[in-house]
């Protein structure tokens, strides 16, 4: 026999309002008090019974999820933890993939003419904040990334800026002074890699170091092929000048962790040694750059909290009458990981 909203409560400890907050995510509650209602709906089983709540409520308990790239580690991750997220809630994800494409993005906002979806979490490409909400009208939206979302919706990102000084600085203090980057794409306008280009140039800026255009590499995507390509371009002497003798990075600042494991791949195959001769630093901590060799030092942004608060803002906002709380501007935080490619602990850091 199936066990009811009241059998947890009473096996929690709590009222069956508290356990209704819990699933429906409807209402802030203590941590603590949540992870003991979760435990008693383990135990017993319980499973809400979603077409009822549905008809009452005019939900489905269906939210969309929209990014650019499945096959990307760093996506594929964030999305395992948001359907993780979205389980605790009662909720169901559709998860498609945009490839950047703005017509891709307009038709998950439209629902191609019928909605299913209560709300979406999405990690925009190429619409502007204000084509995202004016697409989605009076659906719930949380936008993940660099896009700012200018007081229109939900925002929940990292700080690119100050992460890729961090990096930077890491390089310089490593004792590094031709620190070169990978990653620019002036093709896309959402923000990511002009952010991080930027706090690249600040940490140089701030030690002396006037940047390098050219050693400056842009790429087409954050893919492996493209690091080692670029990385490629750096050692065949792009960015060299006349009266520096040819000289190539001892350096690079990876924009994704892919990129600099692209990097790492042409440094091997060129006899290139990491970190002796070239540093990398790279950006996002997937599991790959943890098992290379050397292990790559990286940026970490806490994934496990870019879905815990995108879920909640999504949550206040499918519950509140008619939409109408004011936008969240969320930054999460990060952290730099020192392994094998900067001169780190030899373990890979893992």
């Amino acid at each position: 026999m199936s066990s009811s909203l009241k059998d947890v409560a009473l096996r929690a400890g709590v009222s069956p309002r508290t356990v209704s907050n819990v699933v429906n995510g409807s209402a802030p509650v203590a941590e603590q008090t949540r992870l003991r209602v979760q435990e008693a709906i383990d135990e017993l089983g319980y499973r809400p019974n979603l077409a009822a709540r549905s008809l009452r409520a005019g939900r489905t308990g269906i939210i969309g999820l929209a990014i650019p790239e499945l096959h990307s580690p760093y996506f594929a991750e964030l999305a395992g933890l948001l359907v993780d997220e979205a389980r605790r809630r009662s909720w169901t994800v559709i998860i498609d993939q945009t490839s950047g494409d703005p017509d891709a993005e307009r038709r998950l906002l439209t629902g191609d003419g019928g909605r299913v979806m209560d709300g979406l979490v999405i990690s925009p490409w190429a619409l502007e904040a204000q084509d995202l909400t004016a697409t989605a009208g009076t659906l719930p939206v949380v936008l993940l990334g660099e896009r700012s979302p200018g007081g229109l919706a939900d925002r929940v990102a990292v700080d690119n800026v100050a992460a890729a000084d961090e990096a930077t600085t890491h390089l310089l203090e490593r004792g590094r002074r031709r620190v070169a980057a990978i990653g620019l794409q002036p093709h896309l306008e959402n923000g990511t890699a002009q952010q991080r280009a930027a706090g690249y140039r600040r940490a140089l800026r701030r030690a002396g170091i006037e940047p390098r255009a050219a050693w400056e590499r842009p790429v087409t995507a954050l893919h492996r092929s493209d690091g080692a390509r670029a990385m490629a371009e750096l050692l065949d002497g792009g960015g060299s000048v006349i009266g520096d003798g040819g000289a190539v990075p001892d350096a690079v600042f990876a924009f994704s962790d892919e990129l600099a494991l692209g990097a790492l791949h042409t440094a091997h195959a060129r006899g290139v040694r990491v970190p002796e001769d070239l540093a990398i630093v790279g950006f996002d901590d997937i599991e790959d750059g943890r098992f290379s060799h050397p292990g790559i030092t990286t940026v970490s942004p806490d994934k496990q909290q870019i879905a815990a608060r995108a879920l909640q803002c999504l949550a206040d906002r499918v519950y509140s009458p008619r939409n109408t709380l004011p936008a969240h501007d969320l930054t999460v935080p990060h952290r730099l990981i020192v392994r094998g490619s900067t001169g780190g602990p030899g373990d890979g850091g893992r």
